[in-house]
C-alpha cells in the first residue's frame, strides 16, 4: 500500500518574535516493510534547514526563522510504500541494545496502579512474553476511553491510567510504563497512521509502542486501536517516551500570543490522485 501524508503546522503571533529556532523530527526513513518514496518539508520563511540524525537514529531538521514575522509555517509531504510485516520491525535504525528501552521515564514512570494492571496481565500469560504484550495492548483498548479533552503533552502514565482517558500519545506511555515493569523493552514511536474507515483528515499524527521480544526482535503494538502494527503505520521516530520522537521542539525568541494549528491529511496514494 503506498500512503500520501502532508502535516502542517502553522504557528500565529499577536506580537511577532524577534526569531524561532526549531528541530523537526518529521522525516521518515526506510526499513524492511516501509519505503520512503519522496519526501519534502518546506518552510515559509527564507532560511536554512540542517540535516542531522539524532541519538535514537531519527531524521531531524533543524533551523532558525529571523524574525519578525505574523506567522510561521512547517509543511511535510510525500509517500511512503508499506507492506505489511505483522509488526515486525526489522532493518531500522538500532543505536542502542534493546536494555537501554528499559530505562524509566517522568512520562512514563509507573505507579502502583500500572504495576498491578502488568502484574495481573502477566498472571494471565505467564511465560510468553509476545502472548503477554498482546494481551497487553488489547486490555489497554478495552480500559481506557480515546478522549482529546482531559491530557496533554506533559500528561504522565500514570496521570492518564488513573483517567482512564487521552490520547495515542498516552495509551503509548502507560503501554512502555506497563512493559518496562515487567522487564520488557519498550519504546515510544510518532508517525502516521492509515485509518480504514476512510477518515483522511486529522488532528495530529499517530503514536504507538515497540516491545523487544528475545529471540524474535523488536514487534510494534497500537494500543490506541488495539492491534500489532500493520501496513497502514508509517514510522518516523523513535524514542523513549513522546518527548524523544516529538515530531516539532523548539524556542521562541520574543513576541507573543503564539496560537498553534496542526492538520496533517493521510490517505492512500492512488485514491488521492484519483480526486
Amino acid at each position: 500500500m503506498r500512503i500520501r501524508i502532508s502535516h502542517a503546522t502553522t504557528y500565529r503571533y499577536d506580537r511577532p518574535p524577534t526569531g524561532v529556532t526549531q528541530i523537526m523530527r518529521l522525516t521518515p526513513r526506510n526499513h524492511d516493510g516501509q519505503y520512503v518514496v519522496n519526501w519534502r518539508i518546506d518552510l515559509s520563511e527564507d532560511c536554512l534547514l540542517h540535516q542531522h540524525e539524532d541519538a535514537f537514529g531519527n531524521i531531524t531538521h533543524a533551523f532558525t526563522a529571523e524574525g519578525p514575522f505574523d506567522e510561521l509555517s512547517v509543511t511535510v509531504d510525500g509517500e511512503v510504500e508499506m507492506q505489511d510485516m505483522h509488526g515486525l520491525v526489522n532493518g531500522a535504525v538500532e543505536r542502542f541494545p534493546p536494555q537501554m528501552f528499559l530505562r524509566e521515564t517522568t512520562l512514563t514512570q509507573p505507579d502502583a496502579a500500572i504495576t498491578e494492571f502488568a502484574e495481573t496481565t502477566r498472571a494471565d500469560k505467564a511465560g510468553d512474553t509476545l502472548a503477554l504484550l498482546h494481551e497487553l495492548v488489547k486490555a489497554l483498548n478495552r480500559e481506557i476511553t480515546f478522549d482529546t479533552d482531559p491530557t496533554q503533552t506533559a500528561t504522565t502514565a500514570a496521570e492518564a491510567f488513573k483517567l482512564r482517558r487521552g490520547v495515542c500519545q498516552d495509551l503509548t506511555h502507560i503501554f512502555i510504563a506497563a512493559a518496562r515493569k515487567l522487564g520488557i523493552p519498550a519504546r515510544y514511536i510518532g508517525g502516521h497512521f492509515y485509518r480504514a474507515d476512510g477518515v483522511t483528515a486529522q488532528d495530529a499524527g499517530h503514536a504507538w509502542a515497540e516491545a523487544h521480544v528475545e529471540n524474535l526482535g523488536w514487534v510494534g503494538f497500537d494500543p490506541t486501536n488495539g492491534i500489532s502494527t500493520t501496513d497502514a503505520h508509517v514510522r518516523v521516530a523513535a524514542g523513549l517516551d513522546y518527548l524523544g520522537a516529538a515530531p516539532v521542539r523548539g524556542t521562541r525568541y520574543g513576541g507573543s500570543g503564539e496560537t498553534l494549528k496542526v492538520a496533517v491529511h493521510v490517505d492512500q496514494a492512488h485514491q488521492q490522485a484519483q480526486n
